[in-house]
């Protein structure tokens, strides 16, 4: 049963309120608006950006159970992601807008409406699967209300059908806080292209229509030139200054939520800074993940397991530096090196990613723009799409992949040489990966992507599209340290980093970071890797953990509802 039956009390009782109001609005242009504009609060915030604590991506002080592989069957109805008031609403506008004279209103408002009716489903898809479709209103007595769940593909194909209206109905504007044209067709890629390697790599079937869909919506989005790679600053800026500016700009932003410093602020920045509050920290398999400058492969160095912290940040792409804190970190917007502060990352790894000026490190004072959907995305799904479709040319990389190398000075992927030599470091990441002709393009894509994207609440999904839900098992360390004592991050002759095992007494005077390793643990406990979760069971169950459960009281109160396999 449908969390709307679990809450009745709630919403169905305000019936004949919305009765009265739909005979009284809906009958302007300004109307519409007005009520879809209450649509945007369905929209992500933060979590865009805390969202990779719960992945492989990030490691925080405290590991989520979906991390673990620990997450519980839920009871009480609507909870668990089983909620469906904010359907009700765009339902409600979707059976009462057409009332309005205004046919240009009515086109673009109901694309709108329909753009967050297939976002809802989108995340209804992504959780549990197959759910129950609602195009309408429920009424208590709507024999609906107990209805069963809907096929995957039906909800998919249902999904398609709202995109495509609002891709042929909302104009064809740049507005960063607005849903646009642009808004559903980065949607659609993404849908398509989550469906498409969802169906590929879990044996459903008819994968290669959804990549041909992915292909097609990224690429009319490139082609209209709509936008292009913020470069700002150049190789070694722009990347940073993308997320770390207070204002977005619609260059390469396509939708962005608004913060400021007098209405709206957030705690993004003190997850980052603060030694109790997140101290998120970057594992090293992501930190080798980037490649040399020269565009060859770190881990193909004999030492890049144990290299130490100021070598392994040489020569690397420009990326690397500008989300992980380098040797010559300073806060965005300042010159002055930043001292090297362990307290704050679990891993020894700090990001930097949207980290922004110093006044909004404080908690609940981050204010600036956050941002949901990107033109980047829209050159991975194309790529991705089209190497899994095993159509993907040079040129297609060209368009896509290579211009984001382009952006940081990074030589650009050789579509023949990937494929002639795939990266056994990602094969071994990536054990379930095609196996096919490009294989070896598939998996620098895959680089290339968890690179690009990296804290953008697109990892897990990721993971679970590509069925390597497994590599939520592999170890999530940090920094490599041969042996306690002093370590010169920067290079500069002396010490910012001390280890010991209970007695600091010969910390070098001046030592910003003085750490105890029987409380910051070691692989090796004198030598070794970081390793913020020894002692902690990572598991990841093949059988269930790729959806997640429906509650026991919504189960219980409508036995059509059939709960996900192996969820007990």
């Amino acid at each position: 049963m449908v969390a709307v039956v679990g809450c009745k009390d709630d919403l169905l009782d305000t019936t004949p309120q919305d009765k009265i109001d739909a005979q009284t609005f809906f009958n302007t242009a300004t109307d519409l608006e007005v009520y879809t504009n209450g649509f945007y609060e369905m929209l992500p915030t933060t979590e865009v950006y805390t969202d990779d604590a719960n992945s492989d991506n990030l490691v925080p002080l405290i590991v989520s159970d979906r991390a673990k592989g620990a997450r519980i069957l839920p009871v009480a109805r609507g909870t668990g992601g089983w909620n469906w008031a904010n359907l009700r609403s765009i339902n409600f506008f979707l059976a009462n807008y057409e009332k309005c004279p205004d046919q240009a209103a009515k086109l673009k408002f109901g694309g709108i409406a329909r753009f967050f009716r297939a976002h809802f489903y989108y995340d209804k898809l992504k959780t549990f699967g197959d759910v129950p479709i609602y195009d309408k209103v429920l009424t208590a007595d709507d024999p609906d209300l107990y209805k069963a769940r809907d096929p995957r593909k039906a909800v998919v194909n249902f999904i398609l059908a709202d995109l495509d209206y609002a891709i042929a109905n909302i104009p064809k504007e740049v507005k960063l806080n607005n849903i646009t044209r642009y808004t559903a067709l980065i949607l659609k890629a993404r849908l398509c292209l989550f469906e498409g390697t969802f169906r590929k790599y879990h044996g459903l079937g008819d994968a290669d229509a959804m990549l041909t869909l992915a292909a097609a919506a990224a690429d009319e989005l490139i082609t209209s030139n709509a936008y292009r790679l913020f470069n700002t600053g150049g190789a070694n800026v722009a990347y940073r200054e993308l997320f770390a500016r207070i204002n977005q700009d619609a260059t390469e932003t396509i939708l962005a939520r608004d913060f400021n410093p007098t209405f709206g602020k957030n705690t993004i920045n003190y997850g980052m800074t603060s030694p109790t509050f997140g101290a998120y920290g970057i594992p090293k398999d992501f930190v080798n993940s980037y490649l040399l400058k020269t565009g060859a492969r770190f881990t193909d160095l004999s030492n890049y397991a144990t290299a130490q912290y100021y070598e392994e940040m040489q020569n690397r792409d420009p990326r690397l530096t500008q989300t992980v804190a380098g040797p010559d970190f300073a806060a965005y917007g300042e010159t002055v090196r930043e001292p090297v502060n362990m307290s704050i990352t679990t891993t020894g790894y700090r990001i930097i990613k949207a980290l922004s000026t110093r006044d909004q490190w404080a908690s609940s004072s981050s204010y600036f723009d956050l941002i949901l959907f990107r033109y980047a995305e829209a050159l991975l799904v194309y790529a991705e799409a089209k190497a899994e479709l095993g159509t993907l040319t040079q040129a297609d990389l060209d368009k896509s992949i290579n211009k984001l190398r382009e952006r940081v000075a990074m030589p650009f992927l050789n579509l023949t040489a990937a494929n002639a030599t795939p990266d056994p470091y990602l094969l071994a990441m990536y054990p379930n990966v095609n196996s096919g002709p490009n294989r070896g393009v598939i998996l620098e894509i895959r680089r290339e992507r968890r690179i690009e994207l990296f804290n953008e609440g697109l990892r897990w999904d990721d993971l679970m599209r590509w069925k390597e839900g497994k590599k939520m098992e592999k170890p999530l360390v940090g920094i490599y340290f041969p042996a306690l004592g002093a370590y010169d991050f920067n290079n500069d002759g002396k010490a910012d980093v001390f280890l010991h095992n209970g007695n600091a007494t010969g910390a070098p005077a001046g030592t910003s970071s003085i750490v105890n390793v029987s409380q910051k643990k070691l692989t090796n406990n004198t030598f070794g890797n970081f390793d913020p979760l020894k002692g902690t069971a990572m598991k990841f169950d093949e059988e269930k953990d790729y959806l997640y459960p429906i509650p026991v009281e919504d189960i219980n109160l409508n036995p059509k509802i059939i709960q996900n396999p192996n969820w007990k």
